[in-house]
């Protein structure tokens, strides 16, 4: 498949088969991501890499319960109302189900961070393209970037200190 054809073709999956993902698929879809131009080359994206189906599983329950503790306001963006009311009911599963999770962390304090992770995201849904893998751009643990429990739970899973989520991959 040739670039532009990629780019043409490329949509977001929201359901997924439950079977693992390869590891070379994996590592090339990674690979895709380190790939990507960051400001001044510094390559400061933190890939980490979600399999274990017990820690996705957990990671949903903490998603969906702190989005169930949140109060629809006649400001709340309407995709969000909907996202509240299925944490609520137990029903939200931010990540679709899909058997990897890419969290991609960067460090605040760097003024290219949004920049930095948009391009590896989109490096890794066109491999993922290129590769017959589905993938789709989630924000929700992004959103929850400043919830203590949500943080504590990246922490142990390895970002660092000075991160912030950005962006995640399902």
């Amino acid at each position: 498949m040739n670039t532009l054809e990629c780019i043409k073709t490329r949509h977001s999956t929201r359901k997924f088969k439950p079977e693992p993902v390869a590891q070379e698929l994996l590592d090339t879809v990674i690979d895709a991501g380190r790939r990507a131009p960051t400001g001044g080359n510094l390559q400061p994206t933190h890939f980490m890499v979600i399999t274990n189906p017990d820690v996705l599983k957990e990671l949903v329950t903490l998603v969906q319960e702190e989005y169930g503790k949140t109060e629809v306001t006649e400001q709340t963006p309407p995709y969000m109302v909907n996202i509240i009311k299925m944490s609520k009911e137990g029903k939200f599963v931010f990540h679709y189900n899909a058997p990897v999770l890419i969290v991609l962390a960067h460090k605040p304090m760097l003024a290219n961070n949004f920049s930095d992770t948009a391009c590896a995201m989109e490096n890794m849904m066109l491999a993922c393209n290129e590769l017959d893998l589905g993938s789709c751009w989630v924000n929700q643990l992004r959103h929850l970037q400043d919830n203590e429990c949500i943080i504590k739970r990246l922490r142990e899973l390895g970002m660092g200190d000075d991160e912030k989520v950005y962006a995640s991959l399902a």
